[in-house]
């Protein structure tokens, strides 16, 4: 059993210590900025802010969300007790090492399109020594990430939440039940070149698929360390929750039967696609399904593994519903997807990444600005001389989440 004890915020501020006091997060900077700079000699600055929901302020090259916790009791993921802080995370951002990652406004129209102009931001603002790779580059920003959300989690460690939810393994009860079976296959980008995640710490490349308990995933087993583009990156944040894993957890049992989880690879070479989408299809047949739900991670490369493995289920027999963004051009008329097959007739659209937005001027700006024009989704010119903004929705961090941790979808015109 995994129990998780919430610790709602409504409200986040500097002072001279660290701690969660009866909805308020109080952060003493000066004591984060100390650990995260004496912990990477790498690190040659560090810049901490707060951003409130519908504060004038515009987060940019932002590289992972995390949401802070703690593990309190339980010798291994998936059971034991989990403190969260609610309703807040902390941001990392920093110079770019590519044409990717992304903005977060906490207000305006921007603010629409993503989740994290909702939850209460300790921006970390990372700047790194000259010269390192973009492997150690990305490593310093997002090991910096991981160190302020458990920072912030400490002040967890003996308080009691206002809410605990509890989950109880899938094996716990046997299935009597004529409810329909479900499976969640669940891919990871795997694709190297900073297009990677870490199960247990380990790159996923290794060791995918197999079949994993959902309390596992909830107690946050997966990290983030992808740059694809800011709309459908699944930050570590959209891991801790993903949206269709609690969905399923809390149907199971009354409208569905939830079965496992298939966690699997979205590989580059062709062999290795084909290879990964065969055995995933076979261990949901290990599983026994009526239906599986499929999500995905990035656009391009990822559909043709997302459509091997709907063309494999389907071929099996196994009616399988995946989601997906679109790129469809910026008036929606252009091919959404790179790669398509017949049997993928249960499609669910989480938005066109291609929408066209313009992002009024801020009164605070966080983040590497000269890196604007390098995001996914900008071009040389989306920098207006007013300091309004225009660009695609893949440049928003959570835009078109193929998790559906989003609010966007498509209908046929």
């Amino acid at each position: 059993m995994l129990a998780i004890g919430e610790f709602p915020v409504n409200t986040i501020e500097f002072g001279d210590r660290t701690g969660f006091d009866q909805g308020c997060l109080t952060l003493n900077r000066e004591e984060l900025h100390e650990l995260i700079s004496g912990r990477d000699r790498r690190v040659t600055g560090v810049a901490v802010h707060l951003c409130s929901p519908g504060e004038s302020a515009r987060i940019v090259c932002v590289k992972d969300v995390i949401e802070p916790r703690i593990k309190i009791s339980g010798d291994s993921f998936g059971d034991g007790r989990v403190h969260v802080v609610k309703n807040a995370a902390v941001v990392t951002c920093g110079q770019i090492v590519g044409f990717q990652e992304g903005i977060i406004d906490m207000s305006g129209p921007c603010a629409l399109y993503s989740p994290f102009s909702e939850t209460f931001n300790v921006v970390v603002d990372i700047t790194i020594q000259n010269g390192l790779p973009p492997r150690e580059h990305e490593e310093c920003v997002r090991e910096a990430g991981l160190t302020a959300a458990d920072y912030l989690a400490q002040a967890l460690q003996t308080a009691e939440p206002g809410t605990i939810r509890t989950y109880s393994s899938l094996s716990d009860t046997p299935n009597t039940t004529e409810l329909p079976i479900i499976v969640y296959v669940y891919p990871l980008l795997t694709q190297g070149l900073l297009h990677d995640n870490y199960l247990f710490g380990v790159n996923c490349r290794e060791g995918l698929p197999q079949i994993i308990d959902p309390l596992v995933l909830l107690d946050g087993a997966i990290v983030s360390g992808n740059c694809v583009s800011a709309c459908d990156k699944n930050t570590t944040y959209h891991h801790q929750n993903n949206p269709i894993l609690l969905e399923l957890l809390s149907r199971h049992g009354k409208e569905l039967w939830f079965q496992g989880v298939v966690l699997t690879s979205e590989p580059v070479r062709l062999a290795l696609k084909e290879q990964a989408a065969r055995k995933t299809v076979q261990l949901v047949e290990q599983l026994g399904c009526d239906g599986v739900i499929l999500s995905k991670e990035g656009f391009g490369n990822p559909d043709s593994d997302q459509m091997m493995i709907i063309d494999g289920l389907e071929s099996a027999g196994i009616q399988c519903c995946a989601l997906t963004d679109e790129f469809a051009g910026v008036d929606g008329s252009s091919q959404s997807l790179a790669d398509v097959c017949v049997k993928a007739d249960a499609m669910v659209s989480v938005g066109n990444a291609n929408e066209r937005i313009t992002l009024p001027p801020m009164d605070r700006l966080l983040g590497p600005m000269e890196n604007i024009s390098q995001l996914a989704g900008a071009y040389p010119q989306s920098l207006h001389d007013d300091g309004s903004i225009e660009i695609e929705l893949q440049g928003i961090i959570g835009a078109t989440n193929e998790l559906g941790y989003s609010f966007l979808s498509c209908r046929e015109v």
